[in-house]
């Protein structure tokens, strides 16, 4: 039995320390990204709750506290981020590639904390509305959606290819639109006098913040649990690799996330004919690189005896236990 393995330095000219985005190129270093985020956002945090409470406004200070969630979501994303950038070890073989799908994980679980604070204060809002201070709402907010939507566009390019990065986008637009519809609310209030506006605003805070999550977390846990990676179909790539020359067919067919850029894969090919040669295994990599974003690719040449024996003696199993 013969194996092939992408990584080998005598067919393929990277390393085993590479770390490649789904579309072939080098994560790109948001770092700076990351800390002036970070910063701009913790200042304007002291601001809303300086200002939020002299006005009166839960709205303010809602936005404050999910501020404050993003603030702690991009340290984590910023923190795992950095973990993936280590070289694999002989402990962790893979690297710690994994610890930014941890931080994506733990992103949307922050902001989920946040929409169910931020529900609690506004219902309790609703029983007991209170006046605000609407044009000191108004200037206060138009100045987030300046801040937020600013550190959002320092993460636009990576949001495509890292559900870790998008997550950190996703946050600061979230914010931006919040900002937005405070301002609204703001000049409701002044218009209108109407102070039960500042709690409505904030559940709809609620209904946007959950309704940008649900869709980071529902992918977060799948690339927690090894589930393939969104944008790769199985069948298809099952279906290319049957297509390749002397494949008879394709078992054991593996394709998780290494971390939140990176895919691996490993399959079983039965070749009846036997190992096809030294550029047949290249070809692959190429191939699933170019067709499905796949880099770490792990494939086992299988004769067709081989893989006879192994389906007898499966076979063999469950017929032993139909017997009992």
């Amino acid at each position: 039995m013969s194996a092939g393995h992408h990584h080998s330095h005598g067919h393929f000219p990277h390393s085993h320390h590479d770390r490649h985005g789904p579309n072939g190129h080098m994560p790109r270093n948001f770092s700076r990204a990351f800390a002036l985020g970070i910063v701009l956002n913790s200042i304007y945090i002291i601001v809303e709750v300086i200002f939020g409470l002299l006005a009166g406004s839960v709205a303010l200070l809602a936005d404050a506290g999910h501020n404050l969630s993003d603030v702690l979501g991009l340290a984590v994303a910023w923190a795992g981020a950095e973990l993936a950038k280590r070289p694999p070890s002989k402990r962790f073989t893979y690297g710690l590639g994994g610890s930014s799908i941890l931080a994506a994980l733990l992103n949307a679980l922050f902001l989920l904390v946040a929409c169910g604070a931020i529900a609690w204060e506004a219902v309790g809002r609703f029983h007991a509305p209170s006046p605000i201070a609407s044009s000191t709402v108004v200037i206060v907010a138009s100045l987030g959606i300046i801040i937020n939507f600013g550190t959002a566009m320092l993460f636009i390019r990576g949001q495509k290819d890292d559900i870790n990065i998008r997550g950190a986008f996703l946050h600061m637009m979230a914010d931006a639109g919040v900002s937005a519809g405070v301002v609204v609310g703001g000049i409701i209030i002044y218009f209108s006098g109407l102070y039960w506006i500042d709690p409505l605003i904030s559940l709809a805070i609620v209904g946007l913040i959950f309704w940008s999550t649900w869709g980071l977390l529902s992918e977060a846990v799948r690339m927690s649990l090894a589930g393939v990676p969104p944008g790769i179909d199985v069948e298809k790539v099952q279906e290319y690799l049957t297509s390749l020359p002397g494949v008879e067919a394709v078992h054991d067919l593996h394709i998780w996330p290494m971390s939140t850029s990176e895919t691996a894969m490993t399959a079983h090919l039965v070749l009846p004919e036997g190992h096809p040669g030294k550029g047949f295994l290249a070809k692959v990599q190429i191939e699933m690189k170019a067709r499905f974003s796949i880099h770490h690719i792990t494939i086992q040449i299988e004769l067709e005896d081989e893989e006879v024996g192994v389906c007898l003696t499966d076979c063999g199993r469950q017929a032993a236990r139909a017997a009992k």
